[in-house]
């Protein structure tokens, strides 16, 4: 290779050089953004988590505070069905109370009729 030759060669090495740079630069660049849109898709996937989470959480607040009146409800319907039971309880105890003190007076008034 003659020298005119090896100094015509420095002209295209310098731009080939520069565009390789070039590339570099851009891939650089691409590679940033690239980088940058998955830092943002993280972001909104995190926010969304979060309020995913949220929801979740003042759902579950909202179906407890509804199962707690529930419950209430059920306890209050419990204890009135035991006054109930206990009551007519109480008047069937009185009612075979009143039969079986009839039925006493009824033997007791027998057998002095049978003794005169």
């Amino acid at each position: 290779m003659t020298t005119r030759n090896r100094f015509l060669m420095i002209p295209v090495a310098a731009a080939l050089a520069f565009g390789m740079a070039a590339c570099n630069d851009s891939s650089r660049q691409e590679a940033s953004a690239a980088g940058d849109h998955a830092a943002a898709a993280g972001e909104h996937a995190a926010a969304a988590t979060r309020e995913a989470a949220s929801n979740a959480a003042q759902e579950t607040r909202e179906a407890a505070a509804e199962a707690e009146v529930r419950a209430r409800e059920a306890s209050e319907r419990a204890e009135a069905a035991t006054r109930e039971a206990a009551a007519d309880a109480a008047d069937a105890t009185a009612n075979a109370a009143e039969t079986t003190a009839a039925k006493a007076r009824e033997a007791a008034a027998d057998a002095r009729t049978d003794n005169e």
